[in-house]
C-alpha cells in the first residue's frame, strides 16, 4: 500500500503540519510518500505522486475557518486530474489551528469531505487539532531538552569520569513525562486513524486538543505569539515586517 502524505503548511520548517505528519507516519504501514504543497510548481510532482498510490493524507493548517488558499488551487487541478485517470484514492485529513479547541476545524473537514464526493474519492475521515502551534512548541522544547542531557552528561564525563548524571536524567524525564502528557489525546487519535489507513477504512471526524486547561492556555499563547511578533519586526505581527511576494 502506498500512501502519499501532503504538508500543506506554507512555512518552509518547523510548522505544526510537518510535525502531525510525522507522527502519523509512525501509525501507517507501507510505502510511504512526503510531499510539500507551497505554490503551484509543486503541483505535477505531487499528482504523479498520486497515480499508483491507494491513499493519501492531507496536513494542513486552518485558516479563516477554511482550507487555505493554496490548497484550494490544489483540489481543483487534483479533482480533474483523479477524473481523468480513474483515481479512487481514499482521503484523510488532519487539521490544526491555533485556537485551542480541534472543533474549530470541522468546518475545513466539510469541505474535505464534499471535494471527495466531487472528485470521486473515498472520505476517509480526519483529526482536528487545537492548540497546533503549542503542541508544534512541545517538540521544540523536547530537542532542547534532549541537547541539555548531551550537555550536561558531556559536564559529568568532564567533571566526574561518569557518563550517568543523575540530576539531569531525572530532570529530562519529567520534562518528557509532561510533554508527552500535552501530546496524549491527539497520538491517541492519530494511531487510531493510523489503523483505518492501514484497512482503508472509515475513521470519521475526531477532534481533540492540547491537554492543558484552558486559562493556561490563553495566557502562554498570548506571552508567545507577542514574542514572535516582536521577532517579526513589530509588536502587530508583521505590520513592520519586510513582506515578500510571490506568483
Amino acid at each position: 500500500m502506498k500512501t502519499v502524505f501532503i504538508n500543506c503548511s506554507p512555512k518552509n520548517r518547523f510548522c505544526a503540519s510537518s510535525y502531525f505528519a510525522f507522527l502519523q507516519r509512525l501509525f501507517v504501514g507501507g510505502k510511504k510518500v512526503n510531499e510539500k504543497l507551497r505554490s503551484p510548481a509543486d503541483h505535477a510532482r505531487i499528482l504523479e505522486q498520486l497515480r499508483d498510490a491507494q491513499t493519501v493524507v492531507f496536513c494542513l493548517p486552518l485558516y479563516v475557518d477554511g482550507i487555505p488558499s493554496h490548497v484550494l488551487r490544489f483540489l481543483e487541478e487534483m479533482e480533474g486530474f483523479c477524473k481523468e485517470n480513474g483515481l479512487h484514492l481514499s482521503l484523510y485529513c488532519i487539521a490544526n489551528n491555533g485556537f485551542i479547541e480541534g472543533k474549530q476545524n470541522e468546518p475545513l473537514m466539510q469541505s474535505f469531505e464534499h471535494f471527495c464526493t466531487r472528485a470521486g474519492l473515498r472520505w476517509g475521515g480526519g483529526v482536528g487539532i487545537g492548540g497546533g502551534v503549542m503542541l508544534n512548541v512541545t517538540r521544540i522544547l523536547f530537542l532542547v531538552d534532549v541537547g541539555l542531557l548531551l550537555l550536561n552528561t558531556l559536564l559529568s564525563v568532564v567533571n566526574t569520569g561518569s557518563f550517568f548524571a543523575k540530576g539531569a536524567w531525572i530532570s529530562f524525564g519529567e520534562n518528557a513525562a509532561l510533554l508527552l502528557f500535552f501530546n496524549l489525546g491527539v497520538l491517541f487519535y492519530l494511531a487510531r486513524m493510523g489503523r483505518h489507513i492501514r484497512k482503508g477504512s472509515f475513521s470519521g471526524k475526531k477532534y481533540t486538543r492540547i491537554l492543558l486547561p484552558s486559562f493556561v492556555f490563553i495566557l502562554f499563547a498570548d506571552i508567545f505569539f507577542v514574542i514572535i511578533s516582536l521577532f517579526e519586526g513589530g509588536l502587530f505581527r508583521g505590520w513592520l515586517a519586510k513582506k515578500e511576494y510571490r506568483a
